[in-house]
């Protein structure tokens, strides 16, 4: 049983109390398999943290993956799976240990929700998931914080010598300089 929220194009929201959207992919929460299934598809592996109940949550689907712009820029580029932050489905982590999307949250340090755990294109032996995540996003901010950050692991800038502020606020200055609005 699903209960649509009041936008059209911010999803459902599920038996859990979770916000879904449609193009969510549906795993079975093995990290190491979900990173392979998404670099054969050409993307990349984001799992995005969630609660009942979570303001954040629903504001970042009712403003953020609800616009055109941002959903079909990560739907192009990146599978997202969802996990409960306070849920009991059982999880693979990269390193081979099985543990609940609750412990997953606690051994991969994630307090609060939304967040987004962008990981890499392969996996490391022995290595846990969040020992090679390339980047976190704790929170529901604006549009363009949001989607550059999305743009910014798709463009491998953690490799590079620009940190995520600098390249954000150097995409804000390029966008007013071609005379487009930007607000967060």
């Amino acid at each position: 049983m699903f209960t649509t929220v009041s936008n059209a194009h911010a999803g459902t929201i599920g038996e859990d109390g979770l916000h879904k959207q449609d193009w969510f992919s549906l795993t079975f929460k093995d990290v190491a398999e979900d990173i392979e299934t998404a670099s054969e598809e050409g993307k990349r592996l984001v799992i995005i943290f969630e609660q009942r109940g979570c303001i954040y949550c629903a504001k970042m689907h009712e403003e953020l993956l609800s616009d055109p712009e941002v959903a079909d820029y990560i739907k192009a580029n990146f599978n997202v799976v969802q996990f409960n932050l306070f849920g009991d489905e059982e999880v693979i982590d990269t390193d081979g240990e099985t543990l609940t999307e609750k412990t997953a949250a606690r051994k991969w340090g994630i307090v609060f929700t939304p967040t987004m755990m962008f990981l890499p294109e392969r996996t490391e032996e022995g290595k846990t998931t969040t020992d090679i995540a390339v980047s976190k996003m704790p929170g529901a901010f604006g549009k363009w914080t949001f989607l550059d950050m999305f743009k910014w692991v798709n463009e491998k800038g953690y490799e590079g010598e620009e940190h995520f502020q600098k390249y954000h606020a150097r995409k804000i200055e390029e966008a007013r300089a071609a005379g487009k609005l930007i607000v967060e």
